[in-house]
């Protein structure tokens, strides 16, 4: 089973792009994720993962416009390791990143004075090859 849940901010600020064959939205990001414990000696330890991670269809659509940077994020999806040549030297390079099915944002708005947290969750559709919709209705949001 391929899995991978991962809890964190997004680590920096999103690549978003349009797949010339199918019109399909893509983004690219990064999330940090931390990991505290204790040392043999007693002191507390952290550690911070930046991880890769890429949304297609309307996750991208709708990670493009209520993400950012620092916003804190839950996803949900599976682990896919790319390899491709260099384009300046041809060397090998390889990277594995997280394929995002589901996703849900944690926290408030970044707009949002006082209230209560915004969270949204979305389910991946099957069949990735038909187009999403090119517009997203802020009504039928639950935020």
């Amino acid at each position: 089973m391929n899995k991978v849940i991962l809890l964190g901010n997004i680590a920096r600020d999103l690549d978003v792009r349009t797949l010339p064959n199918s019109g399909t939205t893509n983004v690219r990001t990064a999330i940090a994720v931390n990991r505290r414990w204790k040392a043999a000696d007693g002191s507390q330890r952290e550690e911070v993962m930046f991880i890769d991670i890429v949304a297609f269809g309307r996750q991208a659509e709708v990670m493009r416009d209520y993400m950012g940077k620092g916003r804190q994020i839950l996803v949900e999806g599976r682990l896919n390791y790319s390899q491709w040549e260099d384009k300046n030297d041809g060397s090998k390079r390889s990277k594995h990143e997280v394929i995002v099915e589901n996703f849900q944002m944690l926290g408030g708005r970044q707009d949002n004075a006082g209230g209560a947290p915004a969270q949204q969750q979305t389910q991946s559709q099957p069949n990735h090859n038909t187009p999403p919709p090119s517009d997203i209705d802020e009504s039928d949001l639950p935020f």
